[in-house]
């Protein structure tokens, strides 16, 4: 079971929570709009093996203010592996606070949040017995940018790392201290459109 340092998460959601309310109380009434879409993802495992990206394609649904956000993605990849008989199918569900910058043609955006992970293990042909379903919980981070081409369509990519780890990495020092360690990373994609 994976625990989380109780003092470093306060520092962490005490500075978060008084950034926002500095730099968003103004624009809390003023909602730019609420906007489902499509996005495609490319995950990167922390590892040292060269391996390529796996491809992810998925959806959001985002409310957006001129300074907050607050986004629900789900993304889905599925792949056979017919010399082992499985069937391995991954979908993470991800929620995401996102700080805003500005709100004109082009913001840049800071997100973070929860995720959940579901990974299923399935014998393509053969006994249930074998199939394994399990998801693991996760925090991610990240920073993008979104472009809107018209008044209802957004065009934004992000790069986030997954699983943070708070305090269980070797970075020592005034500036390791501070920042987590992370399991993996994706780049994401994606197109919004806003009613």
């Amino acid at each position: 079971m994976r625990t989380v340092c109780t003092a470093r998460m306060r520092y962490v959601i005490g500075s978060v929570v008084v950034s926002a309310a500095i730099f968003a109380s103004p624009s809390v009434a003023s909602a730019q709009g609420f906007g489902v879409g499509a996005r495609l993802a490319w995950v990167h495992a922390d590892s040292n093996a060269d391996v390529d990206a796996v491809r992810f394609v998925g959806g959001q649904i985002r409310l957006l203010s001129p300074r907050w956000g607050f986004e629900v993605s789900l993304d889905h990849h599925s792949e056979k592996f017919e010399l082992q008989n499985q069937k391995v199918t991954e979908t993470p569900i991800q929620t995401s606070l996102m700080l805003r910058t500005g709100g004109g043609k082009a913001s840049l955006f800071l997100l973070g949040g929860p995720g959940w992970y579901k990974r299923k293990v399935e014998a393509i042909e053969g006994s249930e017995v074998l199939n394994v379903d399990n998801t693991e919980f996760g925090w991610h981070a990240g920073v993008g940018i979104e472009v809107f081409a018209g008044r209802h369509v957004g065009i934004h990519g992000d790069y986030r790392y997954t699983f943070l780890d708070f305090g269980k990495h070797d970075n020592k020092g005034l500036v390791g201290g501070l920042i987590p360690g992370h399991r993996g990373s994706m780049w994401t994609l994606g197109g919004t459109f806003y009613f």
